[in-house]
């Protein structure tokens, strides 16, 4: 029996070295992977090498519980909370409207908070500790040498994408900064540590000592300068930024607030969902449009971008995952606290620093996918490290559990006092039937996320393969690689509002070439017919998966809107599905503008002009929406109003050239009317040049029907419509 047993120990060991060896690749990799063949070039290669660490992790952890016969667990202080934490987002996520969305975004959060079970409970032995905690810091410098090289123009990957001076390798300078602020005091830490304080702990220092190692401690040095020069320049360039580069732009933390807690108590429709669930984990941008107020037009800078991100993680967390996702989270933070507080943890544990520093910047920062991994990574390690001290044996211990008769209960536990040292005596012959019921639930969920990350990985590749082909005009090749994308993976709204657009366009390319030709051909108008359909379809998809999205409302709108005069009451459908548009983006001057562009092409110039005062009293200075009410008010006639539509339009594009020239052009083109007393409709051509001001147009517009074609409605309407 005992060469089989030693053989069961030896195969144990050398899964441990498996998931250490892929935990080192993790560590060393994370900072630095990027791929150019997805549409996200940073964070989806992170997930997907996230994703593919943490799923083979538990596949090993499977075997070994089949092996041992018995499923032994690392219980830590953390392990509620963080099962609370997932809890919380996993229901906002299957509460959300969007809920595809929100389990999309779910799923990586979700590996990043199982990667701290994989460390607490792989990670048994002072050399393997210090093996990946080398290897984070290892990771994180050549994150900072790319940076570094990139910041004096030294570019070593041949890939005209990533050739450009202010090029990081997270994806974000504010990350990135984070980043390398969060692990610099680790290594200030190992280099300031006296010999003295060895004497608290029952493991070997991870300092190096000066008289003993003093390779060690030029390791450390020189990881320590490279962070440091990483993390000054890219500060320098968040608030510096070049031409063409990343500028630092942070949503308020008053509009944070003030959306954060309208998410949860003014969705009137779903109340208490809101306010316990909120809106689902990664929908913040849907939060945003609907709740943000109309004081944030004032604001030049941010009034015409969408924010998928509030102003900090913690206020993220509470529009999305309402009460009890900010709750799970708070209380995670008070362990987290207490933890690094008590018995003179900062002066004995090399992580404590970074794991407050990580924690703070959650509270105080919209940090990206990268800062909340490396936030799991930091309370994984410190957990590591507490259990390694005999005083803190109470709050992270192994525990064992086998079943039992069920007179005795269903389950029965046995705890290990010394986890990270634990002998083989300790093993007892056990049932194998609970490993082998954990094994097969724990594989099951394994294999489902497995499958659809893998497709959903797969799809965005194609997909991001049909935008390269797409801007080589290659129309063909472009339709099918994005059919492809959506087949393998048709949950996902941007595909389907993507892929309207391309159908739209096909159509339009192939109409315009029926309406040159002498002869029509009955086969390429079913094509026309098809491609059409096609259109509709996938943009009527989009709002079915993210129905709160205003985006795809009003892409379906443009669709429709495209096939005025083609396709029967698609006037009606354009209107109706801007309104919900608006509804779901109220605040926002640019979707007034759009409605009332719809109302202008159809002539109704009443309709028009009350869409365009709507966007200016939301956005005074809206210079575009004073051009537009202009042109509305001259094809009514009322040239005086128009004038002075005009006059204010000229004052607030002073400092624009093109935009100056134009509106000259066009004021002195009215003032001639005025004068000659006319009350033309039409305007005469104003000079083609590249300008801010446009009149309101559809994107494509397809030749005029009669009969008009039989077209789909939308799916929903606006309350108003109705």
């Amino acid at each position: 029996m005992r060469p089989k047993t030693e053989a069961k120990e030896e195969l144990v060991s050398y899964l441990n070295s498996i998931v250490l060896g892929l935990l080192f690749a993790l560590f060393v990799g994370f900072p630095a992977v990027f791929l150019t063949i997805t549409t996200d070039f940073f964070n989806l290669p992170k997930q997907a090498l996230l994703g593919a660490v943490v799923l083979i992790a538990i596949v090993v952890f499977v075997i070994k519980t089949v092996i041992k016969g018995s499923l032994r667990l690392k219980v830590t202080f953390f392990d509620f909370s963080i099962t609370l934490l997932i809890a919380g987002m996993l229901l906002s996520s299957l509460f959300s409207l969007n809920k595809f969305d929100s389990l999309a975004a779910f799923v990586p959060f979700f590996f990043a908070a199982l990667c701290f079970f994989v460390i607490v409970n792989f990670v048994r032995t002072k050399k393997s500790f210090r093996l990946l905690t080398i290897s984070l810091f290892a990771g994180a410098s050549i994150a900072s040498v790319i940076t570094i090289l990139s910041f004096l123009k030294i570019y070593i990957l041949p890939i005209p994408q990533i050739n450009i001076q202010t090029f990081t390798p997270l994806g974000s300078l504010l990350d990135q900064s984070i980043y390398f602020t969060i692990l610099i005091p680790v290594l200030i830490f190992l280099l300031t540590k006296k010999n003295h304080d060895q004497q608290t702990t029952r493991i070997d220092s991870l300092e190096p000592q000066n008289q003993k190692k003093p390779t060690a401690l030029a390791a450390i040095s020189t990881l320590l300068i490279i962070l440091i020069i990483g993390l000054l320049i890219t500060i320098y360039q968040l608030f510096n930024p070049i031409p063409g580069s990343q500028k630092l732009t942070i949503l308020p933390f008053q509009t944070g607030f003030q959306t954060g807690f309208a998410a949860i108590s003014q969705d009137s429709q779903r109340s208490i969902q809101g306010f316990l669930f909120g809106s689902g984990y990664g929908t913040y941008q849907t939060d945003f449009t609907r709740f943000k107020q109309n004081t944030i037009n004032q604001n030049n800078d941010l009034w015409s971008l969408v924010f998928v991100r509030s102003s900090s993680f913690a206020l993220e967390l509470l529009a999305t995952a309402g009460i009890l996702g900010i709750s799970a989270f708070i209380f995670l933070t008070v362990r987290i606290v207490k933890a690094t507080i008590a018995k003179n943890v900062f002066s004995t544990n090399p992580i404590s620093i970074s794991l407050l520093l990580s924690l703070i910047a959650l509270f105080i920062f919209p940090v990206g996918f990268t800062v909340q991994v490396l936030f799991f990574i930091l309370l994984g390690l410190f957990s590591v490290w507490q259990g390694f001290r005999r005083e803190e044996e109470k709050k992270f211990f192994e525990v064992e559990l086998e079943l039992v008769a069920l007179k005795k209960g269903l389950f029965s536990f046995e705890t290990y006092t010394s986890p990270y040292g634990g002998s083989s005596s300790n093993l007892k012959k056990a049932s194998l039937i609970l490993p082998m019921i954990v094994g097969f639930v724990a594989l099951g969920i394994t294999g489902v996320l497995g499958f659809f990350s893998t497709r959903y990985i797969i799809s965005d590749i194609e997909f991001q393969n049909s935008l390269v082909l797409a801007s080589q005009n290659k129309a063909q090749e472009t339709y099918q690689k994005q059919n492809n994308a959506i087949v393998i993976f048709p949950y996902r709204d941007l595909y389907y509002r993507v892929f309207s657009q391309t159908n739209l366009a096909l159509a339009n390319s192939l109409a315009i070439q029926q309406n040159q030709e002498s002869s029509p051909s009955a086969e390429i108008q079913n094509t026309i017919n098809t491609l059409i359909q096609q259109s509709i379809n996938s943009a009527r998809s989009a709002t079915s998966i993210s129905p709160l999205n205003t985006l795809n409302w009003q892409n379906l709108s443009s669709v429709y809107r495209s096939l005025i005069g083609f396709g029967q009451n698609a006037e009606n459908f354009a209107i109706v599905t801007q309104q919900q548009a608006i509804l779901l983006d109220p605040n926002n001057p640019q979707g007034y503008v759009n409605l009332g562009g719809i109302y202008y092409q159809l002539g109704l110039w009443d309709n028009a002009q009350n869409q365009f005062q709507i966007a200016i009293s939301l956005k005074p200075d809206f210079a575009n929406g004073h051009y537009n009410l202009g042109h509305a008010l001259e094809n009514k006639g009322d040239l005086q109003n128009a004038l002075r539509e005009y006059e204010a339009v000229k004052n607030l594009v002073a400092n624009d050239p093109n935009s100056l020239a134009l509106i000259t052009s066009e004021i002195e083109a009215i003032k001639g009317k005025i004068e000659e007393g006319a009350s033309a409709q039409i305007s005469p051509q104003a000079p083609e040049v590249e300008s801010t001001l446009n009149l309101s147009s559809p994107s494509a517009q397809l030749p005029a029907q009669n009969p008009p074609v039989e077209i789909p409605p939308p799916d929903t309407a606006t309350e108003s419509s109705r």
